[in-house]
């Protein structure tokens, strides 16, 4: 399989400002990304995903004829796109509206203006999930470790599925809420659970207090992964029992570390 970098990444960069286009351009071609096809509208953008093919979209937030949310939900409508990545760049604050983007799987959100560093490290989760990278955990293999991922939007799941299944990590089992993931955990051992907050039926808060003080495997180690931004919340989350606590998006070079600090310390532990 051939790795992808910035001599071969191709991203779509959909922007209804040309000055604006301009200056992202500039910024890309200081990465070395010089691949780059340009869209002004969601209707161009479409278009150019489904003949360009594009590794990587890089959209703003606001079209004359949409939003970034349109062009994100064709994603699951066309075939052609679905191997595509997503970044949002926009000077969009609000919580409310960038939360689709957030429980959507979106590789990063930047804001407008952006620093050197946001940029270079969004692009450093972008060749993380484009190209797969095998765990270095001493004493175990990847395809040995198995993990449960609980969280009710199946993009986000699928996005951490790419993130798990890109470092080597085969055995995946899935839930939508966390009274699905109890029987889960009840009937297997699980290396790893991952875990929406916020989910119908049972939350992630509440799945978590049960495998600590109810199930019979109150040691599995627990990484909570949330867009939640209450500080209250967030504190209340991290006093319940989870190992770790991961924002959403999801970025593989985080989880990577998290991994390896629930997983090979553990194992080199019991080798």
């Amino acid at each position: 399989m051939l790795n992808i970098d910035v001599d071969n990444l191709a991203v779509l960069l959909v922007e209804p400002s040309s000055m604006q286009r301009k200056l992202m351009v500039r910024e890309l071609n200081k990465l070395g990304i010089k691949n780059i096809e340009e869209a002004s509208n969601i209707e161009q953008g479409i278009d150019q995903c489904l003949e360009f093919k594009p590794d990587l979209v890089c959209s703003a937030y606001y079209f004359d004829d949409g939003t970034a949310i349109d062009l994100l939900q064709s994603f699951a409508v066309f075939d052609d796109m679905k191997e595509s990545l997503f970044m949002l760049v926009s000077s969009e604050y609000r919580c409310a509206q960038l939360e689709i983007f957030r429980q959507s799987g979106v590789v990063a959100i930047l804001p407008k203006p952006f620093a050197a560093a946001q940029l270079q490290s969004a692009f450093d989760n972008v060749f993380c999930l484009l190209n797969p990278q095998e765990l270095e955990l001493d004493g175990i293999y990847e395809e040995e470790l198995k993990i449960l991922l609980v969280d009710d939007s199946d993009t986000a799941r699928n996005h951490i599925k790419r993130v798990f299944r890109n470092c080597g990590v085969e055995q995946i089992d899935e839930a939508s809420d966390g009274q699905e993931a109890i029987s889960l955990v009840e009937h297997n051992n699980y290396d790893l659970v991952v875990t929406d907050l916020h989910m119908p039926v049972m939350d992630g808060q509440e799945l978590t207090d049960f495998i600590r003080n109810f199930s019979n495997k109150p040691d599995i180690p627990i990484l909570m992964v949330t867009s939640e931004q209450n500080s209250a919340k967030l504190q209340a989350v991290q006093n319940s029992g989870i190992n770790s606590l991961c924002d959403k998006p999801f970025e593989p070079t985080v989880v990577k570390q998290v991994i390896y600090s629930l997983l090979g310390h553990e194992h080199e532990l019991e080798a």
